[in-house]
């Protein structure tokens, strides 16, 4: 049993809560509690090791014997030990250190999120889970927009990380990713209505941030500015909102055309 601070896989879990450099530098990300790291062992996501609490429930302890059968690392922690590496305000006594991968691009993209300048952990995570529901096939992240594998993105994902290709990309790599798909940057003064919108052809959406809005690389590389119609009396919408009403209008749309 782990009964120091100083130990060097706590140390490690440490530093990948912090900044998103160290954690490209260790290639690793956290993923705590019981369903997030259920959903990366169905996933089959390659782990590094796991670490447990007494305090983990009887679900968690039985997913720590699943884990530990199939060769992955496992460590028991002294439950004050774990609770002071914890991310979370009430650990669930499970936490994992899995590896940074990319999942593969499908060889033909016909729906793409690009969200730009989100800073803010809860919307990035919940667009990212809102665009793995809507069938999305890639989440591309601009360099102006936070660590999608920060823990807290990772948590509001839910998941969605082990099912969706996040790729972090500059702006060139980004546009020749999306050579042939329309891009529709969401904007409160764009002249075409979200639901006028021909989203049913090979596309990418684009949602600007929550308090500056779109980039000028974001504007540069749309072809269409839309706007989400709004009768009341609200100036705009929190982007993973505004996210989830346009990713349904595209499946909205294309469950019409089939």
């Amino acid at each position: 049993m782990i009964t120091s601070p100083h130990n060097a896989k706590l140390k490690l879990v440490r530093a990948l809560a912090g900044r998103p450099k160290e954690r490209r530098a260790a290639g690793a990300f956290l993923a705590e509690g019981v369903r997030l790291v259920e959903d990366a062992f169905a996933a089959q996501w390659p782990f590094q090791f796991v670490l447990f609490s007494s305090e983990t429930s009887n679900r968690g302890k039985k997913l720590v014997e699943q884990i530990q059968a199939s060769g992955v690392d496992v460590d028991e922690v002294a439950p004050e030990i774990l609770r002071a590496a914890s991310e979370t305000e009430a650990s669930q006594g499970l936490l994992a250190v899995l590896k940074l991968t990319d999942l593969p691009l499908p060889d033909q993209l016909n729906f793409v999120l690009i969200p730009d300048q989100i800073r803010d952990p809860g919307n990035l995570g919940t667009l990212i889970r809102t665009a793995a529901a809507a069938g999305a096939q890639a989440v591309f992240i601009p360099p102006e927009t936070t660590d999608p594998f920060a823990p807290k993105v990772v948590r509001a994902g839910m998941g969605a990380h082990f099912h969706l290709a996040v790729c972090s990309l500059g702006w060139d790599e980004i546009r020749a990713h999306i050579t042939g798909l329309t891009a529709f940057l969401a904007d409160a003064e764009g002249q075409t209505s979200c639901w006028g919108a021909d989203f049913s052809t090979p596309c990418a959406l684009i949602v600007g941030g929550e308090a500056d809005g779109a980039s000028q690389s974001a504007k540069n590389l749309a072809n269409v500015f839309v706007n989400i119609p709004m009768p009341g009396k609200i100036e705009s919408l929190n982007a993973g909102v505004a996210g989830a009403v346009l990713m349904f209008e595209v499946v909205r749309q294309r469950s019409e055309a089939r």
